[in-house]
């Protein structure tokens, strides 16, 4: 017996060699993670981004918008990649098709 038996109890030899956890049971947590996130995370994004796509398909010449910057107008001109939208009277901006963050309802600006 040394000192350092004394600080540390001695390891005993086990009985018999201890069985290997099986390949699904050291698999399950890694899978059960990426299903949790795909659920939370990944879909929800991915169907937030189907509804934007589908509203910019759907945008129109005269539909009154508003931008993710909080600029309000109507739209006056769709190009392939942009919009030119009407703020006020004679005054257009061109953004871009992804900058639109909504649709507003018909009469929306003029009774603002």
């Amino acid at each position: 017996m040394n000192l350092l038996d004394l600080l540390i109890a001695p390891a005993h030899a086990a009985a018999g060699a201890p069985a290997a956890p099986s390949l699904l049971s050291t698999l399950a947590f890694p899978i059960i993670l990426i299903a949790i996130m795909y659920f939370l995370m990944i879909r929800p994004q991915m169907k937030r981004t189907k509804e934007h796509r589908a509203m910019l398909e759907k945008l129109s010449v005269g539909d009154e918008v508003i931008t993710n910057g909080g600029i309000a107008g109507v739209v006056r001109n769709i190009g392939d990649s942009f919009l030119t939208i009407e703020i006020a009277e004679r005054v257009e901006i061109r953004v871009q098709k992804g900058a639109v963050g909504n649709v507003l309802p018909k009469g929306t600006l003029k009774s603002a």
